[in-house]
């Protein structure tokens, strides 16, 4: 899924924001009564709407809010959500049998249907729907074909066998459809909602109905989002928290701030903070299996040059990106698919069996660069760079233009800043030159991050194509699925020609470095699909927040 990032400095801002928490009239928000857990947003979510979610802050607050027929455990393991048991599979594991629980409901009280899983996901596939993320369920039968206007929605390969019962047609036997189906794409929308508030339906906490442990509040964009426990849920009596209080903090410094004043529980810290907070119990970190690279636009006639995209891949010392800029555990990272992510079948990390030429050499940079420049016929190249209007992502782009612009004499490289919104918006419109984009995997196997360079999937915003990057794919995806050792080299023979025509520039694997109330309990955190769940979470208020220790500890 597309990922957003923030880091950094904003001293007054924090000082603004400190004061208005403890001011007298604070607001909710801060309010720590109770089972509440207040966690600062790099970001706001874009949407409710499971049929538009596309990046990971709206996953996030949706795998909250809504729950599908499976939900990952702590494992990334798919378990029971609305169903109430595993699929039963026939026809050589491409037909599933799913039965759901008779007491899940929605947050109106309505009864959760097999119909509701049916009526959303021709949603999704259907054209009109316009959904980024149809192409997920392209392994249902008929769902290419709905998407592409060939057939109609009524022929996608679901069906309600009777109230709780589904069935499910693929095209293939998957190997991880269960925890494919966790995803937050097949999570069911209410269909009288959606037919009352249509276009409409998602884009405000009252125009959206919910099925999960949590339900939207209070959604003001940019600010805040509050969510509450969802008296409907089926498993209502192992939720603990009782409101969930996000708030937008787009400067880092100011959540260490509000983190400090215990306004928040939850906060990422700036490069600067971490040696601050070194040893601090709050301090938590952790490697997280996302990429981030810049993406070239290849409708852009100069990044259409191979050499050129050489040039700007091998002119970026990562290993100093990571350490002096970001300074929270990122890796720096020559290749698409993340490093402790996936494993090969013979149980190596599948990273370690792909290489890739486009490790940091300032010196073969200048020479893919002279060739381009003589390609092109130009001896000044410039280009546009969009990114969010935040300290660390403006900070991110000042590094990578003196990056490009120190070792690449002649090439220039102009900031442009917008909301998180817009550049995502402005990606998938491909209405930019160059960007630093994010890719986080929907489910457990690489092939989430390499099918999104495939030729006409909506997420390849480089608009790369290769029709034998495609057919290994295609392969990959079809007659390899039970080969499992040649569908594991099919897919790192992909990557390597991918990283070959640097069809993209990978910079560094996410690393978090945040302030974690030691208070917070049973955070069930993921690799794969929404970032973490917080059915399972409590606030044990017998810790000490500033020991991490019991109260009762000398």
């Amino acid at each position: 899924m597309k990922l957003k990032r923030l880091k950094l400095a904003g001293v007054l801002l924090a000082s603004v924001l400190v004061t208005t928490a403890c001011g007298a009239n604070a607001g909710s928000i801060y309010d720590d009564k109770g089972q509440v857990y207040r966690k600062a947003l790099s970001g706001d979510m874009t949407t409710l709407d499971a049929s538009q979610a596309t990046d990971s802050l709206t996953f996030q607050i949706m795998n909250q809010v809504y729950e599908g027929l499976y939900v990952l455990d702590g494992e990334d393991q798919a378990i029971p959500g609305v169903a109430k048991s595993m699929p039963k599979k026939s026809n050589g594991g491409k037909t599933l049998t799913i039965d759901l629980r008779e007491d899940a409901k929605w947050s109106n009280g309505e009864p959760i249907t097999a119909d509701d899983f049916v009526y959303s996901w021709r949603r999704v596939v259907a054209p009109e729907t316009a959904s980024e993320y149809a192409f997920i369920m392209f392994d249902l039968k008929n769902a290419a074909e709905i998407n592409q206007g060939q057939k109609k929605p009524e022929e996608l390969g679901v069906k309600a066998l009777d109230k709780h019962k589904l069935q499910i047609e693929l095209t293939k036997p998957l190997p991880y459809i269960n925890e494919l189906l966790a995803f937050g794409t097949f999570m069911p929308v209410n269909q009288n909602a959606v037919k009352k508030y249509d276009e409409q339906y998602g884009t405000t906490e009252e125009k959206t109905v919910y099925n999960g442990p949590f339900k939207i509040k209070n959604w003001a964009p940019d600010d805040k989002v509050e969510i509450v426990k969802n008296d409907q849920y089926w498993d209502k009596d192992v939720v603990k928290l009782e409101r969930i209080n996000y708030k937008v903090i787009k400067d880092q410094q100011a959540g260490a701030s509000l983190y400090e004043t215990n306004s928040v529980d939850d906060t990422g810290i700036s490069s600067e903070q971490v040696d601050k907070y070194e040893g601090d119990p709050a301090v938590f970190k952790q490697l997280i299996a996302s990429t981030w690279y810049v993406s070239m636009n290849e409708d852009v006639p100069v990044f259409k040059n191979k050499d050129l995209r050489l040039a700007i891949a091998k002119s970026i010392n990562k290993e100093e990106y990571v350490k002096e800029v970001l300074n929270n555990g990122s890796r720096p990272l020559n290749q698409f698919v993340p490093r402790e992510t996936f494993k090969s079948p013979n149980g190596e990390d599948f990273a370690d069996g792909v290489n890739s030429p486009l490790q940091y050499n300032p010196e073969e940079a200048k020479k893919h660069l002279e060739k381009a420049k003589k390609e092109l016929g130009q001896d000044e190249i410039s280009f546009t760079f969009i990114t969010n209007d935040t300290p660390d992502s403006k900070i991110d782009a000042e590094y990578l233009k003196s990056q490009l612009e120190g070792n690449l004499p002649g090439l220039h490289m102009k900031i442009k800043t917008m909301p998180g919104k817009q550049r995502i918006s402005a990606m998938a419109q491909g209405k930019y030159e160059a960007a630093m984009a994010g890719w986080g995997p929907d489910y457990a196997d690489p092939l989430t991050f390499l099918e999104t360079m495939t030729s006409e999937n909506p997420q390849n915003t480089s608009h790369w194509k290769n029709k034998e990057y495609d057919q290994l794919i295609k392969d990959a995806n079809g007659k390899l699925l039970t080969r499992l050792e040649e569908r594991d080299r099919a897919l790192k023979d992909a990557e390597e020609l991918m990283l070959n025509e640097a069809a993209i520039s990978p910079i560094y694997q996410t690393g978090g470095t945040k302030l974690l109330n030691p208070q917070i309990k049973n955070i069930q955190f993921h690799k794969v699909g929404g970032d973490v769940s917080y059915k399972h979470t409590y606030i044990d208020k017998s810790i000490d927040r500033e020991t991490g220790k019991k109260k009762d500890e000398k």
